[in-house]
């Protein structure tokens, strides 16, 4: 198994585009003697991707836990060094997917499927009412029938309880497509809860 090197600065972005050069030459990498790929291939992304798991666990141990398993399936991908594979783009959403899924089974575990209660406000938003409420089936249900896109901001909202300011850094994008694109999920989940929504939002 791969040795993953010292994490980067912390002055790394959540997320740094690498050229495309930049797989090309691990490609080329490759086709000559892969195990110097790979460590290229650590070596290119190993600190982003650290940055990217902490800043959505806020755990750096469990960061580079989560970063040594992303690099272990990539070793068991066989198109990773295919032409027309994208291999950061890959490497981040394994590394998001798998964040996700420790927070859940953390909470899951400690009986906590949502962060604690806010502070309800004199017109409380009623997505934040349903993502209060136990019954948690409903919107699981919803959530999958929602785009990958939606899904995630609703999760880093409502789930991680982040600020704009702070998915503006975990996904890189600019704050103003954060607000539009969480107000277009939230507007989605609740069209697709349909009349759920109502029994929810009135229970909560």
């Amino acid at each position: 198994m791969l040795e993953l090197h010292e994490q980067a600065g912390h002055g790394t972005r959540a997320e740094t585009v690498a050229p495309p050069a930049v797989e090309e030459g691990i490609r080329a990498l490759a086709a000559v003697d892969r195990a110097v790929a790979w460590e290229r291939a650590v070596r290119t992304w190993e600190g982003r991707l650290v940055m990217h798991a902490w800043s959505i666990l806020k755990d750096a141990s469990d960061a580079r836990d989560i970063v040594q398993e992303v690099f272990v399936r990539a070793m068991r991908e066989p198109r990773f060094f295919q032409p027309e594979f994208h291999m950061q783009a890959w490497l981040y959403r394994v590394t998001r997917n798998l964040c996700f899924n420790l927070v859940r089974d953390r909470r899951r575990r400690e009986g906590l499927l949502l962060v604690a209660s806010r502070s309800e406000a004199v017109h409380a938003d009623p997505i934040e009412r349903v993502f209060d409420e136990e019954r948690q089936d409903e919107i699981a249900d919803a959530l999958g029938r929602l785009t990958e896109d939606h899904r995630t901001i609703l999760r880093l909202r409502y789930y991680e309880d982040l600020s704009y300011a702070e998915i503006a850094g975990v996904l890189s994008l600019k704050l103003g497509t954060v607000m539009s694109r969480l107000s277009r999920a939230r507007d989605r989940l609740l069209e697709v809860l349909g009349p759920e929504r109502e029994l929810l939002v009135a229970s909560a």
